[in-house]
Parts: structure tokens; sequence; C-alpha cells
């Protein structure tokens, strides 16, 4: 991270009141009549309401608008464990990202443990308090197992981002990439190079998604992972081929696909120019990719390339799929988010690609994006994705079976989200620019 940037990151998380979030209050409570409403004696209706019957807690607190953002920091950005304490301003920005998208209330809690069951049982304890569960930054194959137990235990959405947002825009993007070089879906060969908790989670979507296994090798530290190899765990076994070939450059000759979830710098020249016609390359290690943009695009005119990064062309980010998949999945009061909910997220998050772009995001950019090698997913402020990825896996939850609420009319719906956000967003901000006072100075914090 450059020096500048670095000291303009630390000035904009410290200046004024410290951190990016804060709690502020929904209901009035300026008259005395208010007060008592709002605590004593008034609090005791909905208490006692809620002790009858626990869905009215939906109804009478922000329990349903509100999820958790977990991590205990083992697996940070990239940056390895750096402990609970040092993932708090990454957990901050993803309940900021949370509010602002979709409207969704979140918690960040730091957890200072490592061992998986104690994990488990913090969240389980905690998890009335909340609608939702998203963990984050946990390493594999830890992460594995404390959602799979979360799943199990627990009613109510649970999402390791790490994972399955990764691997729906993945998803969405290589359904992009390959109408735009012209690749059938279902006949690409792919290697994944990475076999943590993206990269298992991409290739399980892209499994579920039609992908024969035959047509995905996936490649650890180690190589790629074979059927000879008995060095692998469960979760790596599923992807063993037995192919003859062992390392990346052998893996990669003569694919349509890579898909980087690694470290940088570890695609050659060669790699590159061995790869199928019009080949496709997400090359998604942060900060530095496994193959710059420009070098693969300087390579491969043919290619279409996606980073991880914001400063090049088509950035695969989780941000375009985690809100909306709660959005949704809150929305109707789902027990789960499940694969047909992550599927409906990736083809909504495609289309939108597909069609016009809007004229907000064109005068946002300054410039127009029109569907092709340089724009296959859609922007993060594209507010398209409000409201046709919540209704998509909205809906998908209702098919599938796990809503236990149903939307009736979808239109409606859609008018709904972009008011609520809309008038969050106001809130937030009103609120900042007026009722937060400069520490020592007493004036007003300027945005």
């Amino acid at each position: 991270m450059e020096n500048s940037f670095k000291d303009k990151a630390l000035e904009y998380h410290s200046t004024d009141r410290a951190g990016k979030t804060a709690t502020m209050p929904t209901k009035p409570v300026e008259s005395p009549e208010q007060l008592a409403l709002a605590y004593t004696p008034g609090v005791a209706a909905p208490a006692m309401e809620i002790s009858k019957e626990r869905w009215r807690a939906y109804r009478y607190t922000n329990k349903g608008n509100l999820v958790a953002v977990v991590s205990n920091g083992s697996s940070l950005l990239g940056l390895g464990n750096k402990g609970a304490l040092a993932s708090k301003p990454v957990m901050e920005g993803k309940a900021m990202l949370f509010k602002t998208y979709a409207d969704i209330d979140a918690f960040d809690i730091e957890i200072s443990d490592e061992e998986p069951e104690k994990i488990v049982a913090t969240i389980q304890s905690l998890a009335p308090t909340f609608g939702g569960i998203n963990i984050e930054d946990i390493k594999a194959p830890e992460c594995f197992y404390i959602e799979k137990r979360l799943r199990e235990l627990l009613d109510i959405p649970v999402l390791h981002d790490d994972q399955h947002g990764t691997a729906v825009t993945v998803a969405a993007a290589l359904l992009n990439a390959c109408k735009v070089t012209g690749k059938s879906f279902n006949e690409i060969k792919i290697v994944i190079n990475g076999a943590g908790a993206a990269a298992i989670a991409s290739a399980n979507m892209l499994l579920e998604m039609g992908i024969e296994p035959n047509r995905i090798t996936m490649l650890d530290s180690k190589g790629v992972i074979n059927t000879r190899r008995t060095d692998i765990n469960e979760m790596k076994r599923r992807f063993a081929t037995d192919s003859k070939a062992t390392t990346l450059s052998q893996a990669i000759d003569g694919s349509d696909v890579f898909i980087g979830l690694s470290k940088g710098g570890l695609l050659s020249d060669n790699d590159i120019k061995s790869m199928a016609e019009s080949p496709i390359i997400f090359a998604l290690a942060n900060p530095e990719p496994e193959i710059s943009y420009s070098r693969a695009k300087q390579l491969r005119a043919d290619a279409v390339v996606a980073t991880g990064r914001s400063d090049s062309p088509n950035q695969i980010n989780n941000v375009l799929s985690f809100p909306y998949l709660f959005r949704g999945a809150l929305d109707t009061l789902s027990t789960t988010i499940n694969e047909a909910m992550k599927i409906a997220a990736a083809r909504a998050i495609a289309g939108i690609a597909q069609e016009e772009i809007t004229k907000e995001i064109t005068e946002q950019y300054g410039r127009t994006f029109t569907f092709g090698h340089e724009y296959i997913l859609p922007k993060p402020s594209d507010r398209r994705l409000l409201t046709k990825v919540s209704a998509a896996v909205a809906q998908a939850a209702m098919t599938s079976g796990v809503a236990r609420r149903g939307i009736a009319s979808f239109s409606e719906y859609s008018q709904t989200l972009l008011r609520r956000v809309d008038n969050g967003n106001f809130f937030a901000r009103e609120y900042i620019r007026h009722k937060i006072r400069h520490y020592g100075t007493g004036r007003d914090w300027e945005i």
C-alpha cells in the first residue's frame, strides 16, 4: 500500500469520531411520554408479547433487519492471522456496506478465539439478537465447520461471505464472460488456483450451476489436487482429478478459464499464452493479482480479464452480492441462504450488466459502459442491484421453500426497497451532519 494512500486511510478512520459506524435511535424520545413508551414502563408491553410468541420479535424489535458481522481475524484481507482486534476496521466496513447498499443494520462482533467449537457456541448464544449471521475472515478449514454447524443449529440465515459472496460474484462474471467470448458455460475447461474458502465455494457453486467435475482442475500450494495425493482434506478431495498435470503451467495449458484465488504474480507470460482462444482470466488475489490486468491484456488482446482491484475494469467485488443475499433472505424470513438463492443472485447480477447502463452510473463515472470485454459486471452503485438481486433472492427463497413470509407484489417490493435505502442513508447523513460534534471544538462535523 502506497504511503500516501495509507495516510489517507488512517486519517479517514481517525478524523473526528473514530471508526466508521454508530448506532442511532429510530423513534423519537423527546417528551416524557415518549421516554415512558421507549423504556419503562412501555417497554414491558412488547417484551411480554415476545415472551408469548417469539416471532413477534420481528414486529416489535429490529431483529428482522439486523445482521451480525463476525470474525476472529484469522484470515484477514489476505494479510493473514492478525487477530480479532485488527479485524474490527474490516468488520466495521462490512457493516457500513450493509447499511449503505441495502439498509441492513449490522453490528461487528470480533471474537478472540480460534477454537471452532467455542466460536460456534459464542455465535449461537448471541443469535437471538440477530436476523442473520455474516461470518468473515475466518481461516479455512475452520470456516467450513463453523458455517456448517451454525446452519444446523440456527433457523436464521448464516453466510460466510468470503466463500459465498465471492462464489456468487465469480459465477455472475463467468456467465457474462462466456457470453462475451461465445463459449458454452457447460463446456469450458476451468483451472482454479487456490483451495481456500473462496476457491472451494466458487468451485462448488459452478458444479451446482451445471459444470461437470472433470472440467475443473484445482491447485493448492503444493500443486494440482489429484487422486494420487494423500495430503488433501475432505473439502479438497471432491475436486481431486485423474489428470497427469501437477503444476499450474501444465494445468493451464489449453484451458478456457483461469480463476485465481491465491497469491500475486503466480501467472507467467507463457501460462497466459498457452490458454485457449479467447481466454477468461480472473486474477483475484489482493492486493496484487496473479497477473495484472494490463499485462494479461497485452499478452492476450482476445481475453476477458477481471481482478479484485477497483483501478482496472471488471472488478469482482463481493459487495455486488452479499447485501442483497441478506436483503432478500431477511425480507422473506428465510431459515437459510441456499444454493437456489445464490444461483438466482448470480444470474440477476449477470443480467444487470447486459442491460443498458443507467444515466446515474454514466454521470458518476463520467463515461458510459457497454456490455463487453471491459464491462461484464455492474458497478457497485447500480441501484438495480438492490431491486433485482434482492427480488431474485426472495423469489428463490419462496420457490425453494425456505421462506417463512411471502412477497405479494415484487414491483411494490422494489419501490419499497429504493425508498427505504434513500430514507435510511438520508437519515444517517443528517445525523452525522447535525448531531455529531467534533471533539474539543463543539463544531458540527463536516461530511
